[in-house]
């Protein structure tokens, strides 16, 4: 087990004993073993191997011994046998907003809950209302939230469904009787949370597809199987389902199976309009619903569909309905931003609040992706759960910065990171004084503990799009996709405030986030504002959440030149300035 892996299972410990009503003590000793173990700088398995855990801040006998065993075996007898202790249904309830292992223990302790379903009916008796320290506020909320998990049940992250799906996809490509293959649905176009992963195929033997694709790793179950379609259950609970078709009928069934629904209803009026019928088997020369092969229009692609109706080709990215048609029909389709055309990410975090590496490790693993810049934009104070820094310890990292940078500069690699905070913006103000903002590079301005009202919200992100030391707003709906809706928010005014002031909105890429959501990109960039996408990384591998949020800008029409972050680094400390002013 690596010490990302070692560090989840101490972070469960932690919350079991939590549950089981341990001493606060032991339950904080296995969480802040893990955060030591996540800000390791070398492997884990290197420092058990050569017995350097032993006196490691943070680490006692009992933490060291665990540890240790996780590294060598893989397993570890006292956290499985902690965990069968546990009601499954306890943890389950974990998974509510709002709903933490105190609360868990207590519904459990006094009213034998036990599950979602027993929590649900307990609340609609009205027991939890009555207990101490939940009354009917919290009550209702615990309802909210059950109805919203239920909601998003068979739901599913874009992130995760990639994750499942690239594996299963670079399978059959590999696979002999496969002659051409994609993924389609809403896993092709790029929505931010999907149902099930769809598969299209081109093959002259489907029964060796399908038999392959049935027999992957990782399947749960098989749902369905047929001469030229089959469905499963992966173990991540994602249906994932495969259809096999012929080469010649490969692009029209890729674009069917793509969509979207109301997408696919535009193509084919379209196709009636120039006296064609389109399906998922053909384009063809008939008034009548046909598969007839003699009446096909040869399409060896999809782009051949849409230029023999007389339009532009339409991204997968782009089939939502949202004014592709009228565009393709004139031939004025945005050349899209490309994921490699990023730069880097001016909104991150570093282990001097609550990211997990150092700014030496986060230079060297940027340069090595062949980034430009990166800007360290740690929470300010007032995020105290995330180790926010105080204008003391800010300045104290200015100065760290500049001592990596001068690092990199004398071993000649073209990339610097860049100064910056993530201020919270609080109800009269910033978090911190407009000088101290003055003194960096980028200034992240994001609202964590929103107001009751929409109108309080409007005006807080308004104040902070008008203040000239603010380049960007984050994440401003503040929706975490699957787990907490938008709050209240005026986005419409919002983004008029930042196109009064030159102030730029982040796209965050964090597959939890994806905010500002792709619906309102057109709206925003017709009014000038520009985006910037950003990892909101808080580890190294977060990286590659750039991918994901070009992949989401794609999907909001965002060209190269609406994306700021795809600006060399001089031109873009030439727009930093240029938005105070300077």
């Amino acid at each position: 087990m690596d010490k990302e892996a070692v560090a989840a299972v101490l972070l469960e410990i932690g919350t079991l004993l939590e549950l089981k009503g341990e001493n606060p003590f032991k339950t904080r000793a296995y969480q802040n073993g893990a955060r030591v173990l996540e800000g390791l700088s070398e492997p884990l398995e290197t420092i058990v191997a050569e017995g350097r855990l032993e006196g490691m801040a943070g680490i006692g006998e009992a933490l060291r011994e665990k540890i240790t065993t996780l590294v060598t075996t893989g397993r570890l007898p006292y956290y499985e046998e902690l965990k069968a202790s546990i009601p499954p249904g306890l943890v389950e309830m974990l998974g509510l907003q709002g709903v933490g292992p105190k609360k868990v223990k207590k519904l459990h302790d006094e009213l034998g809950v036990d599950s979602i379903e027993s929590l649900e009916a307990a609340c609609q008796a009205g027991k939890v209302a009555a207990l101490d320290g939940f009354g009917e506020k919290s009550q209702s909320k615990i309802l909210e939230a059950i109805a919203f998990r239920r909601q998003f049940a068979s739901r599913h992250r874009l992130v995760d469904a990639l994750n499942e799906a690239e594996p299963i996809l670079e399978a059959l490509r590999g696979h002999p009787d496969v002659t051409r293959c994609s993924t389609a649905g809403s896993l092709r176009r790029w929505k931010e949370v999907i149902g099930d992963i769809d598969f299209v195929v081109s093959s002259r033997n489907p029964a060796a597809v399908i038999a392959f694709f049935v027999a992957q790793p990782r399947i749960a179950s098989v749902l369905a199987q047929g001469e030229t379609k089959a469905s499963v259950l992966l173990e991540s609970g994602i249906q994932a389902d495969l259809r096999v078709v012929s080469d010649r009928e490969y692009p029209f069934a890729l674009a069917y199976f793509t969509g979207s629904k109301e997408h696919n209803i535009a193509m084919r009026q379209r196709a009636i309009a120039e006296g064609l019928r389109l399906n998922e088997y053909g384009l063809f020369r008939s008034h009548e619903e046909t598969r007839d092969p003699a009446l096909r229009e040869e399409c060896p692609d999809e782009e051949a569909i849409y230029r023999r109706l007389g339009m532009g080709y339409v991204e997968p990215e782009l089939r939502e309905d949202h004014g592709e048609m009228a565009a393709a029909a004139a031939d004025s389709m945005p050349r899209l931003v490309q994921w490699t055309d990023l730069k880097g990410s001016l909104h991150n975090h570093s282990n001097w609040s609550d990211g997990r590496n150092s700014l030496e490790e986060i230079a060297e693993h940027m340069q090595e992706l062949g980034l430009s810049y990166w800007a360290i934009t740690d929470h300010s104070r007032a995020s105290f759960q995330a180790n926010g820094l105080d204008p003391k310890r800010l300045r104290e990292q200015i100065r760290a910065v500049g001592q990596v940078n001068r690092q990199v500069a004398d071993e000649g690699m073209d990339f610097r990171l860049l100064t910056g905070t993530e201020v919270d913006v609080l109800k009269e103000s910033l978090d911190f004084p407009d000088d101290l903002l003055a003194e960096l590079d980028v200034v992240v301005a994001s609202l964590h503990v929103p107001g009751s009202s929409e109108a309080e919200n409007t005006r807080r992100l308004v104040m902070a799009a008008s203040n000239p030391q603010v380049h960007m707003l984050g994440h401003p709906s503040g929706r975490l996709l699957l787990e907490r809706d938008a709050y209240k928010v005026n986005l419409d005014a919002v983004i008029d405030a930042c196109a009064a002031h030159g102030t730029w909105i982040e796209l965050n890429a964090s597959p939890y986030r994806f905010d500002l959501d792709w619906r309102l990109w057109q709206r925003a960039t017709a009014k000038g504002v520009k985006c910037v996408i950003n990892c909101d990384a808080h580890r190294l591998e977060h990286a590659g959440f750039l991918r994901l949020g070009a992949g989401i800008a794609r999907k909001g029409w965002l060209t190269k030149r609406d994306v700021v972050n795809t600006l060399p680094l001089e031109t873009l400390r030439r727009e930093l300035a240029r938005k105070r002013g300077k």
